[in-house]
């Protein structure tokens, strides 16, 4: 189930395979989850790229960040990895993480 919202939120509404998504609750829950997914995204961002557009540009100072070194980079990759990473861990810790660890018991 976490990927058939998962994916409809984010790709095209692909269910997986084991899951009997063609029911009613799930055609209209997977239909708002895609509806969600496109435009509660769409809607936020056009609106910071009109506040974004309206800025007046700021000359470079001693508190500006350089975006094209390694440090940006770096800083970039890591907010990027730790944001993933704390999506998608505690799905795992619920569920494979769980079930492996109770092999030992």
């Amino acid at each position: 189930m976490l990927y058939a919202f998962t994916s409809a939120a984010n790709n095209n509404g692909s269910a997986f395979a084991g899951l009997n998504a063609n029911t009613v609750y799930y055609n209209l829950m997977l239909g708002i989850a895609i509806f969600a997914g496109r435009f509660g995204v769409i809607i936020p961002i056009l609106a910071i790229a009109g506040s974004l557009a309206n800025k007046k540009k700021l000359p470079i100072s001693a508190g500006t960040m350089p975006t094209t070194g390694l440090l940006f980079i770096t800083i970039l990759i890591g907010v990027i990895i730790i944001v993933g990473v704390l999506t998608y861990i505690p799905a795992l810790a619920l569920g494979p993480i769980v079930e492996h660890l109770q092999l030992y018991k």
